[in-house]
């Protein structure tokens, strides 16, 4: 990500995050911590974290919400209190923090990034994706958007159920026949700095939407955050962006079935099984061998498909293997490798002591809830079904390979 920006480098983009104190659905949710870290630390840290910001500012009536921002590396911004009630609008509120943070001696920003702690899920690399379709695609603002199939209906005139996002009056569409729809998050927007102060509206201009494999949930209710406390228990993007194992990584052992396939088999009419397997997973393991790491995959099952795919991906294999921390240990020091340097990758309880042992450890995210537990990083995507693509972005991204 960091080369999509260099032709941009002399760029100003600031990050502003409008955080009232004021809050009738949950009181004090902008500071209420989530899994150890407040609401508004988490969107700083995210913003901080991000290669396209030069400086997160958050913009608050609250003297405790500006010192929990401070904390986490934010520039405090006094809210006047004209600013700060219920139908204040949040542009007015970038507008004032925009004149702060174009001082008289200060060259105005040219980006400015609008991010609410509401959304607890954001992260880095979403908003640098959101900056630079910006800037690509030569817009004047964008905004974060998931892909959504659902079916929006109103009351019409004589009390009788429309459709909205679609007529209701022909036979329903096939799910894949649709043309492809998405929602607003809430979550990030970005603006070129003159079109804003100009129209005063966060869709200025040529505006557009950039899809982002993110969770589209707004906390604004005790219901909403029995909801985040449930998913940051699987996966928390401010957790996963500070683990870091205590030396760099030389190796990876992979479970098969569940990690590599979908967890599936087909049995044919001669007792021969067929399972499923990703060609991304696949080029994602070609990218790390071809980086340097060492390649196992550890299985449980006696099947020649194990070693057909092992092979493949010039990976070394152990299959039909009872005991996996005795198959991985022996080949651990084979290898001349310490436990610190490896990652584990699991799905299932027989994989729990490699993967407590191993200095980084991964479970896809339909993995055991046991596994999903004590993995250091719940992926996004399932097993069979991009777990292991995902896992080598992530390792790569990182500069984790020793």
């Amino acid at each position: 990500m960091a080369a999509r920006f260099a032709k941009h480098l002399d760029m100003r983009v600031v990050a502003i995050i409008p955080a009232r104190g004021g809050s009738i659905g949950l009181p004090g949710k902008n500071i209420k911590p989530l899994n150890g870290v407040p609401l508004l630390g988490r969107t700083v840290l995210a913003a901080k974290n991000a290669k396209s910001v030069s400086e997160v500012y958050v913009s608050s009536d609250s003297l405790e919400i500006l010192a929990v921002g401070k904390n986490y590396g934010a520039i405090p911004i006094l809210r006047p209190e004209e600013l700060s009630g219920s139908t204040a609008s949040s542009e007015s509120a970038l507008l004032h923090a925009l004149d702060f943070a174009g001082g008289k001696n200060i060259e105005p920003p040219e980006i400015v990034v609008f991010l609410q702690c509401t959304s607890p899920f954001v992260s880095s690399g979403q908003i640098d994706k959101v900056v630079s379709q910006l800037l690509d695609e030569d817009a004047s603002s964008a905004f974060a958007a998931v892909e959504d199939h659902g079916f929006i209906w109103s009351i019409g005139d004589d009390g009788l159920a429309e459709g909205v996002t679609h007529d209701h009056t022909k036979p329903r569409q096939r799910r894949q026949d649709m043309k492809p729809r998405y929602r607003e998050t809430g979550a990030i927007y970005a603006m070129k700095v003159l079109n804003f102060l100009e129209d005063k509206n966060r869709f200025c201009g040529k505006t557009i939407l950039v899809p982002c494999e993110m969770h589209p949930l707004e906390i604004d209710s005790p219901q909403d955050w029995a909801v985040a406390e449930a998913l940051v228990s699987i996966f928390d993007p401010i957790k996963i962006a500070q683990k870091k194992p205590a030396k760099k990584l030389k190796a990876l052992v992979t479970d098969f079935d569940g990690v590599h396939t979908d967890d599936l088999v087909i049995v044919n009419q001669d007792g021969s099984e067929s399972v499923r397997c990703s060609r991304s997973d696949g080029m994602g393991l070609e990218i790390l061998r071809k980086a340097g790491l060492k390649l196992l995959i550890l299985s449980r099952e006696e099947n020649p498909v194990v070693r057909t795919r092992a092979n493949k991906l010039r990976m070394d294999v152990q299959h039909h293997v009872l005991d996996k921390m005795s198959g991985m240990t022996t080949w651990r020091l084979e290898n001349n490798l310490e436990w610190d340097e490896i990652a584990y990758i699991g799905n299932d309880i027989n994989d729990l002591e490699c993967m407590e042992k191993c200095g980084l450890s991964f479970a896809p995210s339909d993995a055991h809830h046991d596994i999903c537990k004590i993995a250091d990083i719940v992926l996004t995507r399932p097993g069979g079904k991009g777990a292991l693509r995902e896992l080598s972005e992530y390792l790569i991204s990182n500069k984790l390979l020793g």
